[in-house]
């Protein structure tokens, strides 16, 4: 509000027009999406944690207890799974990214899925187009899918009237089905920065995880409902519930934006804030909180609890840099472990609370996504799978260091100002 109101005096007439195209959070306009219709594939159970009834009260469906997951660390490891379950495909191919590149290693993903539909298999491709810009204003490379069959659509056109988009609302959900029962998510898009068939010293640290069970069903609901928003087409129902009992794993499937009425997820995290008792460590490309969770965090470490950041030592934006300063020094002045990643750029999300819950998905800590974005997440119960993660964020730990730069005066003050508008980043 207070960037807002800055515009508004310093820029008045040019305020009324970025107000119509950033300003609007969660309101109904024409042509905007509706609601997310978040369908209930199982019976509901007792809840299994407290953030399992808070979530249920808020109307995401319940935690789903028959699934198994697998996490992938290594872009390598992520990208020959994906390939492997999109070579398998029997039915349909579901993906949804926020970015998009036409790169070596997108080529040979084209090539597979090419191969996919001339052996019949239904294919469809959704890409927020302010996230692919770049393949959105130059869409040759996507033809020879098009003329395959393959449907491509992009999530809030750019080039649209300015009341039918709305720009600052990305589509930032990763979503990769297989035949509706096999799912990857996490934070990694189709790009070869993020994944590929070979070791690259430029890809990012990033985690993507494979899941099979219930909870597949939540993501294709989602999936279904962005597609025809998208396409401006009604809501595919699924003919039958494909998925079956795969593990032990209790889940829950969280998706935000403004296609849901409440602020579900950001709840959720100030509640686990708030309850933790031994730690809560957190992984995040972007540290430009929402300031409930940044005094949550701080109410955390005088209880005594063991909060961890884990953030990269530079990131891919330079302003996102400059606007998250502040808040990382203000936090190592309060005592929170800051731990910079020295290894190429991180692009993990992950949070974990104490050890009997952890969040993975495709949201950073920062106000964008916990405000702004569609995003889409998983919250784990079980503590085989929370201990996992809880070892890999160690390794991430022994690659970092706690060293923060000294700002000069000059950048400070940049520091600071930039913390005016960083809602918008």
């Amino acid at each position: 509000m207070t960037a807002w109101l800055l515009f508004m005096v310093i820029a008045p007439y040019f305020f009324v027009l970025f107000y119509f195209l950033f300003g609007i959070r969660k309101r109904s306009f024409y042509k905007e999406k509706s609601p997310l219709p978040l369908y209930k594939h199982h019976e509901k159970s007792a809840a299994v944690h407290p953030l399992d009834t808070l979530l249920r009260a808020n109307g995401i469906p319940s935690s789903t207890h028959d699934n198994r997951l697998h996490f992938y660390t290594d872009g390598v490891d992520a990208y020959q799974a994906l390939c492997a379950s999109l070579q398998n495909a029997q039915h349909s191919i579901s993906i949804s990214v926020y970015l998009l590149k036409n790169d070596t290693v997108t080529r040979e993903l084209f090539d597979l899925l090419i191969q996919k539909a001339q052996a019949g298999v239904n294919i469809r491709i959704l890409v927020d187009a302010f996230g692919s810009a770049g393949i959105y204003l130059w869409q040759y490379p996507l033809k020879r899918l098009k003329d395959e069959g393959i449907a491509v659509s992009f999530f809030m056109p750019l080039l649209t009237l300015p009341l039918h988009s709305r720009l600052n609302l990305r589509y930032h959900r990763k979503i990769y089905l297989i035949d509706d029962t096999l799912l990857f998510s996490g934070g990694m898009n189709l790009a070869q920065e993020y994944m590929g068939p070979r070791p690259s010293k430029e890809r990012w640290t990033d985690l993507l995880f494979s899941a099979e069970g219930s909870m597949v069903n939540g993501y294709r609901d989602i999936f279904e409902s962005d597609w025809a928003y998208s396409r401006q087409i009604p809501i595919r129902q699924s003919s039958s519930k494909k998925t079956s009992k795969q593990g032990k794993c209790t889940t829950q499937v969280i998706p935000s934006g403004p296609d849901v009425s409440s602020d579900a997820l950001l709840e959720a995290m100030i509640y686990a804030i708030h309850m933790a008792q031994k730690r809560i460590w957190i992984v995040t490309p972007y540290f430009v909180p929402d300031e409930s969770i940044f005094q949550a965090l701080h109410i955390a470490l005088h209880r005594g609890v063991d909060v961890k950041l884990i953030t990269p030592k530079e990131s891919d934006h330079l302003i996102a840099d400059l606007g998250r300063s502040s808040y990382i020094r203000e936090a190592q002045d309060w005592g929170i472990d800051v731990a910079l990643y020295k290894e190429p750029k991180l692009h993990a999300k992950a949070i974990l609370f104490d050890d009997d819950a952890v969040i993975l998905g495709s949201v950073n800590l920062d106000n964008r996504s916990l405000l702004l974005n569609y995003e889409i997440v998983t919250l784990i119960y079980s503590k085989t799978q929370v201990h996992e993660i809880s070892v890999w964020m160690r390794d991430l730990l022994t690659n970092s260091t706690s060293k923060i730069e000294e700002a000069g005066k000059i950048r400070r003050i940049f520091e600071n100002l930039m913390r005016i508008f960083v809602p918008q980043l």
